[in-house]
Formats: structure tokens, sequence, C-alpha cells
């Protein structure tokens, strides 16, 4: 009986020993690979460069003073629409306080010159009168005292122009009143009531009262890096496409591309300029930021494959694909392709859409 105990205790530790490297064994053998397999397809390609950009107005307009001084009333404001004329602002003279001086002291001596001529002519009128002076000794003295009222006439209104900007007999001429000189949207008013405001003349450029824009003509402007500028032209559809309006795609057509880049970030960027085809019933706001597509080459329904399954051997022009020819056996053929996208590229020869087509693993 102890022999049979024995026995039996040797067979169950030799079996498990043996099931232990039985199981050992079945969990290192590796399960079957089994590849996945592709169709080439029938789609649209379209071989594309990416510019990113704004949408401003083609034609925008800033306003400036033509007199410096404080801002004393602005009638306008942002999102306005104004015509060619509409008042804008009210300037009030602040005058120099040098030429105030001048122009005071110019009609003073003015005035003085006036009542010296005045004396001077009614002396000698009283002598012609009684025929001691002829008629032409008698001219000059007439003639100098209308040039003399001239003068001070001339240096009155020099000092009502310092002080107000303007003559009382221009009207609504006045300087003082910044008038629109484009018809348009109100796109920015920069200044508040109580600003000083700089006139606009051959030294300065001016302070902007009023920024007015055509808001139905608009343009997308963009920069292209040189890799992909010489690639693209003038008369190039883009399909633009805004991040504050989802949902609306809208088509440009290029008109600018700059003959100069601009280095930004280590890479030099050329700018382009598109004006855009406006959608009824959308409105687009200066300043939005936008993409353009701009379609280098397309093919319309050709048949194509994902890029990822082509093998590329040594020689530039040998690509090739795995296609089944039984169940997961495999051979090379090589294909002849054509345009891609990055993404899929068009084949000219080589397969079918029946033809299974290994995927890398």
């Amino acid at each position: 009986m102890k022999s049979f105990v024995r026995i039996l205790v040797v067979v169950i530790i030799l079996g498990g020993f043996g099931y232990t490297l039985w199981h050992l064994y079945d969990k290192s053998q590796e399960p079957p690979v089994v590849f996945e397999t592709d169709k080439a397809f029938r789609s649209d390609i379209i071989k594309k460069t990416v510019a990113t950009g704004t949408i401003s107005p083609k034609k925008e307009v800033a306003i400036k003073p033509r007199v410096s001084g404080i801002i004393e009333k602005v009638y306008v404001e942002e999102g306005q629409m104004v015509k060619n004329g509409d008042a804008i602002a009210k300037v009030k003279i602040v005058p120099d306080m040098v030429s105030l001086n001048n122009a005071k002291n110019r009609v003073q001596m003015a005035e003085l010159a006036v009542q010296d001529a005045q004396l001077n002519f009614n002396r000698q009128e009283k002598l012609v009168n009684q025929g001691v002076i002829a008629e032409a000794e008698f001219q000059p003295v007439r003639t100098q005292l209308m040039n003399v009222k001239q003068e001070l006439l001339a240096a009155e209104s020099n000092l009502q122009l310092i002080e107000e900007g303007a003559l009382k007999d221009q009207g609504s001429s006045s300087n003082t009143i910044i008038r629109s000189t484009a018809t348009g949207m109100v796109l920015e008013v920069p200044l508040k009531e109580g600003n000083s405001v700089i006139e606009s003349n051959t030294f300065n450029e001016g302070t902007t009262i009023a920024t007015i824009a055509d808001m139905g003509e608009m343009i997308f402007e963009g920069k292209v890096d040189e890799s992909e500028v010489g690639k693209i032209k003038e008369g190039m559809d883009l399909r633009i496409t805004i991040g504050a309006l989802e949902g609306h795609n809208f088509t440009a057509r290029l008109d600018h591309i700059s003959p100069k880049g601009v280095e930004e970030n280590g890479a030099i960027q050329f700018k382009i300029k598109a004006e855009v085809q406006l959608q009824d019933g959308v409105f687009i706001r200066s300043g939005y930021s936008a993409n353009a597509d701009i379609v280098l080459d397309q093919r319309d329904s050709v048949l194509a494959i994902p890029e990822a399954l082509l093998i590329f051997g040594n020689h530039p022009d040998s690509t090739f694909v795995e296609i089944e020819t039984t169940p997961q056996k495999f051979e090379k053929r090589a294909v002849k392709l054509g345009l891609s996208d990055g993404i899929k590229i068009e084949v000219l020869s080589g397969v079918d859409t029946t033809d299974n087509i290994k995927k890398p693993m």
C-alpha cells in the first residue's frame, strides 16, 4: 500500500511538471500574423497649399483733421454708415501764441496805416476840390488808401483763421468741421471729446479721428512660405475659411503676390492678396482671421490609394505595392503614380479596384 502511494505521488509530481512545461511552451508560441488589406478607390485629389491671414476691407480711409486743436464734438459712432462729406467731428482751435500775437500786431499796424492813409486822402481831396492840385496827383493817394484797407482786411482774416480756423463767410467749409472723404461704414473712432489732435501736413501724418471702409469689398491678406510661392500665380482660385463663421466657405481670386519676402521666425514669407466673393446675408467683419487653401492642381474621380500602402525602392521611379495572390500570400507589383495630396495618391497603372493591397504593420 505504501508503494502504491509513493508511485501515485511521483506520478502526480511528474504530471504537474510536464503540464507546466507544456503550458510555458504554448505561451511562448507567437500567434500567426494576419495582414490587413485595402483596396483602390475613386476619389478627387486636390493638391493645395495653405496661407494664414486676415480679412480686411479693400478700401479703407483714415480721416484726419486739417487743423490742430481739441475734439469738441464727435458726430458718429462705430458701425454707422456715412456718406462722402458727412460731418465726423468738430475741432476747437487752440491757437499758437506766437502766431496769434503776430497776427494781432499785423492788424494793429494795418489799422494805423489805414488811419494815416485816410487823413492824407482827406487833405488831398480838399486840394483837388479847390483846384490846387490836379486829379493825376490825387490818384496815387486814392490807390494808397485802397491798398492799406485791403491789407487790413487780409490781416483781420488771418487773425480769424488763427483764432477760429475759418472765415465767417465760408459757412460750412470751415476747417474745424472734420468731414468724411469716403462713403462707407465707420470702423473705428479712436478719439473722444476732449482729446487733442494734430493737423495733417507735409511733416506730420496727423491724428486719425475715424476710419471708414467700404464693407462691400473685402480682401484676404496672408503669407505664403518661400517653398510654395513659386507654385502659385495671380488668377488662381482660393478657398477661404473664416474661423468665426463656421459652416461658411468663401471663394477668392488671387490678385497680388509680393515681389519681396519678409523673414519671420527664420523663414521667408511672401504677402499675398485676394478679393473675396461675398455671400448674401453673411456679414464679414474687418480683422477676422482666416485660412486660404490655394489649389495648385486637381484631379477629379481618379483611381487612388492611401500613400501609406506604398513601398519605395532604391530608384526614385521604383514604387511598389504588395498584392494578395492567395489568402495571406503577397507579391510585389510596380505601380505608376500621379498627383498626391499628401494622404492619398493617384494610381495611373499597376492596380485596380479588385486588388487586395497589403497594409503595413
